[in-house]
């Protein structure tokens, strides 16, 4: 805004040998700074003084200079500085963020970002092959680094608006039936049947029933307790730390009926100290992931039941199927699946001990259905063996 001699009470405005009009503006410091653009027109370069008078006059003024910062070294710096990241989570940012982000946006100035080259990001990225749950594991990372940008008065406001682009459409994985489940079991070595079961009727990780130790397993009540998981990391191998979420420290309730083949595992393959692993190899080392598909001859086991393609982790979405049909609460059935949720279900993860152990009964009472011959099993035959051990 202009004085009565006509000078501007706040900022400056010259015009260019060019014929453009550049404006500039004190900081709160005192310092000028250019806006970081010219205009083609003076009352533009007038328009922009008087927005940025009032941003300051309602303390929303942000410093450009603060966002001239390369999108790939805050980038890289916010990865560093999260707290509490599990290895394998911290090993997925860097992968997608070095593969599917710097190469596009790295070189861009933090400040310099805007919704429109988001978009032409994210179409670039689908463009050029990459699944639509890929481009949202990316779209989600950027976004959070963006967020916190947001939080250190870089920029104004997160450039990350594309509604839905943060959502994986991933198709439906399998489940198995129970008899396939005991059909699985009968096929692989002894050694391992006792692990297939604990992961699909406690809906276990591959990194938890992993790391299972003898003092978390009580044979007795039929409990496991989930302290720790393994995750692979390329380069240092197997590496212990806590469970994926903050609810993944949880105590689960097995079905009665596979309690037996449990208790005769921990008997045969388990070390008698506290700390000993209860799943090792033959040579009573940990079992990586991929050594166990070969242990067990996975792709051709899973095929011979009539479930190619099932991954092992499968098995754990078994399991919460058998749970959900158990009736139970959403809220009890998150707590035994260790999910967080809006309502932070591990609050109410110690008054669930009761609701969790009804799970596991109603689980059983299907079982043992299926090894008296009471249930067809959907669809098949009445009675036939589903004996484990």
């Amino acid at each position: 805004m202009a004085n009565k001699n006509g000078h501007r009470r706040f900022g400056a405005i010259r015009k260019l040998p060019s014929g453009r009009y550049q404006a500039r503006y004190p900081g709160p410091d005192g310092r000028m700074r250019k806006a970081p653009e010219t205009f083609a027109r003076k009352p533009e370069a007038e328009r922009f003084l008087t927005l940025v008078e009032a941003q300051m006059l309602r303390h929303e003024w942000i410093d450009p200079d603060r966002g001239k910062v390369a999108l790939q070294v805050y980038g890289e710096r916010w990865i560093d500085e999260r707290p509490n990241l599990r290895p394998r989570t911290v090993q997925l940012y860097r992968w997608t963020w070095n593969k599917h982000i710097v190469p596009f946006l790295g070189a861009r100035m933090v400040n310099e970002l805007d919704p429109a080259m988001i978009r032409t990001w994210r179409s670039d990225l689908l463009t050029d092959g990459v699944s639509i749950g890929g481009a949202a594991k990316a779209y989600r990372l950027l976004r959070a680094v963006l967020n916190t940008a947001l939080d250190d008065e870089l920029i104004r406001r997160n450039p990350c608006r594309i509604k839905g682009a943060d959502q994986e459409k991933s198709a439906e994985r399998p489940t198995l039936t129970l008899r396939q489940v005991f059909a699985l079991v009968e096929k692989v070595p002894a050694r391992y049947r006792a692990l297939l079961l604990v992961a699909a009727f406690g809906s276990l990780r591959w990194g938890e029933v992993s790391a299972l130790k003898r003092r978390d397993v009580n044979v007795i009540t039929g409990t496991v307790r989930v302290r720790e998981a393994y995750s692979e990391i390329r380069g240092r191998g197997l590496v212990l730390g806590p469970p994926k979420s903050r609810a993944g420290a949880r105590v689960v309730a097995l079905p009665a009926a596979i309690l037996p083949v449990l208790r005769e595992h921990v008997d045969t393959y388990v070390k008698p100290d506290a700390d000993a692993l209860v799943f090792t190899t033959g040579s009573g080392r940990p079992i990586l992931r991929g050594n166990f598909n070969k242990l067990v001859r996975w792709h051709q086991t899973v095929a011979s039941i009539g479930a190619t393609g099932l991954h092992f982790h499968d098995l754990r979405h078994t399991g919460n199927v058998f749970a959900a049909k158990s009736g139970t609460s959403l809220r009890d059935l998150m707590t035994r699946m260790g999910h967080d949720s809006p309502r932070a279900a591990m609050i109410y993860q110690h008054a669930t001990a009761e609701a969790d152990t009804a799970i596991a009964a109603a689980i059983n009472a299907e079982l043992e259905k299926l090894v008296s011959g009471q249930t067809d099993d959907d669809g098949g035959a009445a009675g036939a063996s589903a004996e484990v051990g």
